[in-house]
C-alpha cells in the first residue's frame, strides 16, 4: 500500500495516498478518490447557484426575490416580520425587497385579520404565473448542470440529496438555506 506523510506531525502514515484529480471520465476519478463528496458538492453549489441567479436575473433581487416570491406562494400567507426571520434576511432589507415585488404586482401586503397593526404577504396571480416560469427555468438550469446524468439518475440524485440534507440537518428550514447560499449576506 502506498504511504503518505501526514500534514499533521511529520509521521508516514499507511493510508492510501491521495493523488491529485485527473480530467476524465468519471470512472477514472473513481479509479483515484472514491469518496470526492466534499469536492462534488462544492462544485456543484457554486455552478447551482451561477445558474440560478442567471435563470432569476430578471425578477428584483434575483434569486433571493426568486425564494421569497416561493416562500409567499407555498406556505400561508406569512408576515413580513415572520417572512424575514425565517429566511434569514434583515427586517430591513425585506422591506426594500417586498417593495419591489409589490411594484412589480408579484406580492401584495394585506391586513392580517388577527393583528390589524400586522401585513400578510400574499401572492398575487401574476405572482403565481411568474413563480411557475421561475420554477420552469430553475429546473431547466438543473437539468443542464446534471446533464451527465440521465433523467432516472436525475431524479434519484435529487431523492437522495433531500434524505441525506434532511438527515443531516433535521432542523433547517430549506427556504432559508436556500437563500442564504442564493444571496448571502453582505
Amino acid at each position: 500500500m502506498p504511504t503518505a506523510h501526514s500534514p499533521y506531525d511529520g509521521t508516514v502514515s499507511t493510508t492510501t495516498a491521495r493523488t491529485r484529480r485527473p480530467r476524465g471520465t468519471a470512472d477514472e476519478v473513481d479509479a483515484v478518490d472514491p469518496s470526492p463528496l466534499g469536492w462534488s458538492l462544492a462544485a456543484l453549489l457554486r455552478e447551482w447557484s451561477a445558474r440560478v441567479a442567471a435563470a432569476c436575473e430578471d425578477v428584483p433581487h434575483g434569486g433571493r426575490g426568486y425564494e421569497v416570491l416561493a416562500a409567499v406562494t407555498r406556505d400561508a400567507p406569512p408576515t413580513q416580520a415572520a417572512l424575514a426571520a425565517r429566511l434569514g434576511i434583515d427586517r430591513t432589507v425585506m422591506t426594500y425587497l417586498l417593495d419591489e415585488l409589490a411594484g412589480c404586482g408579484l406580492v401584495e401586503r394585506q391586513p392580517d385579520p388577527a393583528d390589524r397593526r400586522a401585513r400578510r404577504i400574499v401572492v398575487t396571480a401574476h405572482g403565481r404565473d411568474v413563480l411557475a416560469d421561475l420554477d420552469a427555468r430553475v429546473r431547466t438550469a438543473e437539468d443542464e448542470l446534471l446533464a451527465g446524468l440521465d433523467r432516472a439518475e436525475r431524479d434519484a440524485l435529487r431523492h437522495l440529496l433531500v434524505r441525506a440534507a434532511t438527515g443531516a440537518a433535521p432542523g433547517d428550514d430549506r427556504c432559508a438555506v436556500v437563500a442564504r447560499v442564493v444571496d448571502p449576506p453582505a
